[in-house]
């Protein structure tokens, strides 16, 4: 269960605060007085508010940007706007009962969770090759992996999204691997982890799952040709066959279908034409999710521009 507290976008002049949160911002400025006095900008999961601490003491030097903490102050008023004046604060320890997940938007499952069943997934690979290819590449991201999102503004563009977006298509994929069942669960499997994983090349995140931009490389080259370009470093890595590795390269860069998302070829096996539909499949799922989620029951959307500008309808459950 999430943690809860007094959120800020509910604070008043007078109101006490004690709880946990983000530190957006941090500096230490001098004031009129010439004593130093520290100036931050702290949020929660639905605002955020400047705060300030006027006795400036030298373990504030610990508390840095994105770090979690908990605080207790008073909420004052300084030229119509809203402050926190700070009282005691401290980072925010692995015994809180707060999780950076209750402060910024978040995938509905735990980074180190997901991470876990995605490696389960990885284990039932039965093929050498692509076992060692799909495991190089988990160990080497395995950090980053846990927080970081998959987009910067669209499908899963929250913290830990990239992690969700690869286990929900892995869920799907064993499901119609069960429907279908000519199809080899070991390439599901493999291009399912490895379609979008050099996101977090394309991706400037931090541990917050907050993107500031694309990287340079990002930029330039993408998270297709990216991949492309890490899974011919993991097969060289693990001594791989070349066709299963120019077999994993093609489903990669099959995987957006048109040229114009991206994909310089069309899927040109089974697997790989999965691949591109689980990819589908999901972010619209995700899409409308998030589209409907504040919108009563019988009622419509706004227009959705990634749905081709559809207004979506909320359907009674009864119904």
């Amino acid at each position: 269960m999430a943690y809860e507290q007094k959120k800020i976008s509910t604070l008043s002049n007078g109101d006490s605060f004690e709880g946990f949160l983000i530190v957006k911002s941090i500096a230490v400025k001098t004031g009129s007085t010439g004593k130093n006095y520290v100036d931050l900008t702290l949020a929660d999961d639905m605002g955020s508010i400047n705060a300030k601490i006027w006795d400036y003491y030298e373990a504030l030097s610990r508390i840095n940007q994105n770090d979690l903490i908990k605080v207790r102050g008073t909420v004052t008023v300084w030229q119509n706007v809203l402050q926190l004046r700070i009282e005691k604060v401290r980072l925010a320890t692995a015994e809180d009962p707060a999780r950076i997940e209750d402060f910024v938007p978040s995938a509905p499952e735990s980074g180190e969770d997901m991470l876990a069943a995605v490696k389960a997934y990885a284990e039932k690979i039965t093929d050498h090759d692509l076992s060692a290819i799909v495991d190089y590449v988990l160990k080497k991201y395995e950090q980053p992996l846990v927080y970081w999102p998959a987009a910067m503004a669209n499908h899963h563009s929250v913290r830990s999204g990239l992690l969700y977006h690869t286990l929900t298509m892995l869920r799907s994929g064993e499901a119609l691997c069960g429907v279908y069942t000519d199809l080899d669960t070991d390439w599901v499997y493999a291009g399912v982890i490895l379609h979008d994983i050099q996101k977090i090349e394309e991706l400037g995140s931090n541990e917050l799952g907050l993107v500031s931009d694309y990287t340079r490389d990002g930029l330039l080259l993408g998270h297709i040709i990216q991949c492309t370009l890490l899974i011919a470093e993991a097969g060289k890595a693990v001594n791989a066959d070349p066709e299963t590795v120019a077999l994993l390269q093609h489903m990669i860069t099959a995987h957006h279908y048109e040229p114009e998302y991206g994909s310089p070829r069309r899927p040109m096996f089974p697997e790989a034409e999965l691949l591109h539909y689980l990819d589908i499949i999901d972010a619209r799922m995700y899409d409308f999710r998030k589209a409907l989620a504040d919108v009563s029951e019988g009622g419509f959307s706004e227009k959705q521009w990634l749905l081709h500008n559809r207004r979506l309808y909320k359907r009674n459950k009864k119904n």
